[in-house]
């Protein structure tokens, strides 16, 4: 475990990094308001609400939040409340966000929520409702490392320090039984911190050995060269764990609950028609990244990178648990009080409504 001044060192950085899905990939906008979908004709407002600001990220994981706005899903379930979209970059700024009312309710990864909810002293947000599962994996120079036991002593990305794939791959690397610096990323295995937009070129240019990352990178590298050695999903129960969530405010969902509502029936009604329909969602959510950051994803890239992700309205609750508790093995936080940050009674509501079967908060719902 690294010194206490380490540690606090590790705790500002890990409380100021981007969100861990892509986050410094180069999809999407700061703040980017693309306008909303078209309000049907004779819709009324709910709760008299003029509109809700939802924030997301411009990537694959956050896929529902994508097809939920080209496909019209979540606004048609807002009625005449209109969608106020911002496209975010970082979960910091998201968070901040947040904080700040400029978003009421947002996609988001584990370790910005997790690191909003502890630095606010458990006021500021709750995790709703479940988005996505996977979409994470190991992915090496196959003229370098053959085995998952080669891995030692080379050089491997994460996107960020202290962010959830940096966690997930200093929490294998110690399984190993090798040891690594967690500020400093030297000891058994160089941990080679690199944004996600930069990371194909360094692996390319053999700069990094391989890579610990998301969807859509993990797949860019493999159309360079590269082969997945490990998806992070094998080492899961049921290989499924949390990447996105849906968060929101606190005051609003204590002010505009039938908003909340709406919004997680339009995240059911989308996940649905996702899961019914592959081909159409990954393209639909290929054509609003190609409107927001003027370029789409190949097949090659686009085609693997979907298959790895599961959609699911179950935030995983146990998984994001698990998670915090690899960061504080990792000597990247301190014990996190999590109890309340998850308020699935509206989410539960709506699975019941629809026939679906109610998710579970792990032992960590608000009272």
């Amino acid at each position: 475990m690294p010194a206490p001044s380490a540690l606090r060192r590790g705790l500002a950085v890990i409380a100021a990094l981007p969100l861990l899905t892509l986050a410094a990939c180069g999809y999407g906008s700061e703040a980017k308001d693309d306008g909303a979908a078209k309000v049907a004709a004779g819709a009324k407002k709910i709760e008299g609400l003029d509109k809700v600001k939802i924030g997301y990220f411009g990537n694959l994981t956050h896929g529902t939040a994508l097809v939920g706005m080209q496909k019209g899903i979540l606004q048609k379930a807002l009625g005449a409340t209109e969608v106020e979209p911002a496209v975010f970059n970082a979960g910091p700024s998201e968070i901040e966000a947040l904080n700040s009312g400029s978003i009421d309710i947002g996609w988001i990864g584990p370790s910005p929520a997790i690191n909003g909810y502890t630095k606010s002293g458990g006021k500021n947000l709750r995790i709703i409702g479940g988005s996505a599962s996977g979409g994470v994996k190991l992915v090496v120079d196959p003229d370098k490392i053959k085995s998952l036991k080669d891995v030692k002593g080379k050089r491997i990305a994460t996107p960020q320090l202290g962010n959830t794939q940096d966690v997930a791959f200093l929490n294998w690397a110690a399984e190993q039984g090798w040891k690594v610096d967690p500020q400093s990323g030297q000891g058994d295995v160089t941990v080679v911190r690199s944004d996600n937009k930069v990371t194909p070129d360094a692996f390319k240019a053999g700069s990094i050995d391989g890579a610990w990352v998301p969807e859509p990178t993990a797949s860019k590298l493999v159309a360079e060269g590269g082969k997945v050695l490990l998806d992070e999903s094998s080492l899961w129960p049921d290989k499924k764990f949390v990447i996105t969530n849906i968060i929101v405010r606190q005051d609003f969902l204590k002010k505009y609950p039938k908003v909340v509502e709406a919004v997680l029936k339009g995240s059911v009604e989308t996940n649905k028609w996702i899961n019914a329909n592959p081909d159409a969602a990954k393209q639909a959510a290929n054509k609003l990244l190609e409107e927001e950051t003027g370029k789409a994803l190949p097949a090659e890239v686009l085609d693997p990178a979907w298959k790895s992700i599961r959609f699911t309205d179950d935030p995983l609750a146990s998984t994001l648990n698990t998670e915090a508790q690899h960061a504080v093995k990792a000597g990247l936080l301190e014990t996190p009080d999590l109890k309340g940050i998850y308020d699935l009674a509206p989410l539960n509501k709506v699975l019941k409504a629809e026939g679906e079967p109610t998710v579970d908060d792990a032992g960590l719902g608000a009272q």
